[in-house]
């Protein structure tokens, strides 16, 4: 229940970050697949 709470809040601190938030999750996913491109 602690765990959901701490990650509730994180998400509302960070929600007026969206724009910037949509951003790093494109840049996490084109990293793990350059990463998987160049290890396999």
């Amino acid at each position: 229940m602690e765990k959901d709470k701490s990650n509730y809040s994180f998400w509302g601190k960070y929600k007026q970050y969206a724009g910037n938030e949509i951003m790093l999750y494109a840049i996490m996913i084109i990293g793990i697949i350059l990463g998987l491109i160049i290890f396999s």
